[in-house]
């Protein structure tokens, strides 16, 4: 049964307020918390001293506000491509239990760091860098809200992996919703401003295979590093991982609580790969 006109439109809507209220709460709850309910405990976890403009910050929620309507513009078109027959994989694999669910979860999380790894880095090729990656770099100092402020093209190329994963592995429809929950929590506290990756006592991360906030803020620094998004495998293995990675997070987690970063005001403007 086909849908109506009129009920292709209130599906859009749907999902347009699911998205919202995802990203809404993910960004207004990270900043809340750390931004404002313990500023002052962790002000020896901030990796820059400066903050970004209240200016800025209200803009990168306006341009996130975009960024959503092209996510929801996305998943209306698989609920009708769903509806066509498209997805016979997501079908199947409902029927294959616990184990596959939870293994077809942690296979599209790693799927995604290598598509998130690789179109990064070519958005940062001269020539693609103004069309599809300008605008999220313009966050030079990033903040929660940084989180889905993209260029249209690059928030379409985002919003591509969802919609073909589930053509190529059988994936259920409640591992798709877990891993959208999952990226925006990873990507909010990539840009959330402060360090909460627990230190080993060589103030190394303590999970060192997986990204911190300061890895991916080195990368808003400048702009030709550290890539990943989830792990830092990509990064390590073509050589593209910032070489100041470990001193900076060693600064960032060695100072007491409480005490102000000495870290430099922000940086300047990214700029793309070169070469």
């Amino acid at each position: 049964m086909r849908l109506a006109p009129e009920h292709i439109g209130e599906l859009w809507w749907s999902d347009l307020a699911l998205h919202t209220g995802r990203y809404a709460v993910f960004a207004l709850l990270t900043w809340a918390v750390l931004w404002v309910g313990l500023k002052r405990p962790l002000r020896g976890r901030k990796i820059r001293e400066d903050n970004p403009p209240a200016a800025q910050m209200a803009l990168e929620f306006l341009i996130s506000m975009r960024s959503v309507v092209i996510f929801a513009t996305a998943a209306m078109g698989m609920a009708l491509l769903s509806e066509a027959g498209a997805y016979p994989l997501s079908r199947l694999a409902r029927h294959w239990g616990p184990v596959w669910f939870w293994t077809s979860l942690v296979l599209m999380i790693i799927g995604h760091d290598a598509y998130y790894y690789w179109s990064h880095r070519a958005m940062h090729h001269p020539r693609l860098f103004q069309k599809f990656h300008r605008r999220h770099h313009r966050s030079h100092n990033p903040s929660p809200f940084s989180a889905y402020s993209f260029d249209l093209r690059e928030a379409a190329l985002m919003s591509s992996f969802v919609i073909l994963w589930p053509l190529a592995v059988p994936t259920p429809w409640q591992v798709v919703t877990l891993f959208i929950l999952h990226q925006i929590a990873r990507n909010t506290l990539a840009h959330a401003g402060y360090e909460l990756m627990p230190a080993r006592a060589n103030g190394r991360p303590m999970f060192d295979w997986l990204t911190t906030t300061t890895h991916h803020d080195l990368h808003h620094a400048s702009g030709g590093s550290n890539f990943g998004l989830y792990f830092t495998w990509w990064d390590r293995w073509m050589g593209t991982e910032n070489p100041d990675y470990y001193a900076a997070f060693a600064r960032a987690v060695r100072r007491p609580l409480g005490r102000r970063p000495v870290l430099p005001a922000t940086p300047a403007p990214a700029a793309p790969l070169r070469g």
